[in-house]
């Protein structure tokens, strides 16, 4: 009896390897490099942590986020604002800086029930158009 694999197949041909065609090539190994990585070799790179799917969709990382508020919204809490001494009132006008509430833009939704001067950095054209048929402005920094 051998002590050892090594003597035990000594003189044989494919020393326990089964047929002549069993070890050959990178097919027996499931392909070359990271081949089957999410595949049939997928738990040995999932264990590792290098399982690579690609990339997917659209890069938007560029593109800067603009907060916005709607004028309708702004009318609402604008006697809110007053109260906190957030927003000043000269006679009927009410004048309100959007910047100091952390916005950037006003958008036209909603509706107008009060003379309002805003200052913002960007006003849509709805927008616009509603603050000036109440007799406000929209005034750009």
């Amino acid at each position: 009896m051998p002590v050892n694999k090594r003597s035990k197949y000594r003189g044989t041909r494919t020393c326990g390897g089964g047929t002549s065609k069993n070890r050959r090539g990178a097919g027996n190994r499931g392909g070359r490099g990271r081949a089957g990585h999410r595949d049939h070799n997928q738990t040995r790179y999932r264990l590792a942590g290098e399982i690579n799917n690609g990339k997917h969709g659209f890069n938007r990382a560029n593109r800067a986020a603009v907060s916005a508020i709607d004028v309708g919204a702004l009318d609402e809490i604008i006697d809110n604002l007053a109260e906190n001494e957030i927003a000043t009132r000269d006679g009927d006008i009410i004048c309100i800086d959007v910047a100091s509430l952390g916005y950037d833009k006003v958008l036209g939704s909603g509706k107008i029930t009060h003379k309002l001067n805003i200052t913002a950095s960007a006003f849509s054209e709805q927008a616009k158009e509603k603050i000036e048929e109440m007799g406000g402005q929209a005034l750009l920094v």
